[in-house]
């Protein structure tokens, strides 16, 4: 039944993107006079997203902390990654954010295209000129006032254990004096893994803001991140919903 019910949910998703997209054009001409930063066509994205966990009966999802994250003014926002369903669960946030996505994910039709429009940021992993790309547009952002999000460990977890967190996130927190918060995502790899398209059975999903680090607060770069990874370990090992 979870086979057929996978099926059904994708091809859900394939027939409805087309149509969102034509939705997030429409969004993205209206807004361009007066909002530059394409917030509020990255808050009809994010509705986007969240409508495919509110119409999914197996899966349940949380948000802690929403009110953590500033409405205006730059951060560096960081959270862990286990599964393909955590970007859409990070779109419940509901806040502006711009997201740094493997280059892959922008070939896509209509998502890609989609986040194009929404002016975030491609990265081709393992490419030196692409990371310089990408940080040079991350500046940009934060220099603009625009939160950027991350995920710090650069690819989903093979295991569920939480992987070493790369430097990019909190190197660029640092250079802008901009605080770094962390997010733990809890629950997600139990509905859809890192290799598969398959769902599994009913999950319990939240989004746990946690309270920021101010890059200023730390010794060095090693010091931030260090203590944005045990945040979240310490999130994830004492908080897992049921």
């Amino acid at each position: 039944m979870l086979r057929v019910f996978s099926v059904a949910y994708w091809v859900i998703i394939a027939v409805t993107c087309p149509i969102y997209f034509v939705g997030a054009v429409i969004v993205g001409i209206i807004a361009l006079p007066f909002d530059r930063r394409r917030f509020l066509l990255h808050l009809y994205t994010s509705v986007w997203a969240v409508s495919y966990i509110w119409i999914n009966p197996l899966w349940r999802l949380r948000v802690a902390g929403r009110a953590r994250l500033p409405w205006r003014g730059p951060a560096v926002l960081v959270a862990n990654h286990a599964s393909l369903i955590d970007i859409i669960v990070l779109f419940a946030l509901f806040r502006p954010f711009k997201w740094v996505s493997k280059q892959e994910i922008f070939k896509l039709p209509f998502i890609g295209w989609n986040m194009r429009l929404n002016g975030y940021v491609a990265l081709r992993r393992g490419d030196r000129d692409s990371v310089r790309s990408m940080m040079a547009a991350c500046d940009r952002l934060l220099a603009a006032g625009c939160p950027i999000m991350m995920f710090p460990e650069g690819s989903r977890t093979p295991d569920g254990e939480l992987q070493r967190f790369k430097d990019g996130a909190f190197e660029l927190a640092r250079r802008h004096g901009v605080p770094v918060l962390p997010i733990a995502v809890h629950g997600t790899g139990r509905a859809l893994p890192k290799h598969g398209l398959i769902l599994r059975d009913r999950i319990d999903a939240r989004v746990e803001v946690l309270p920021a680090l101010d890059p200023s607060s730390f010794a060095d770069l090693a010091a931030l991140r260090d203590a944005a990874r045990g945040a979240i370990e310490d999130a994830l090992a004492t908080g897992v919903p049921g």
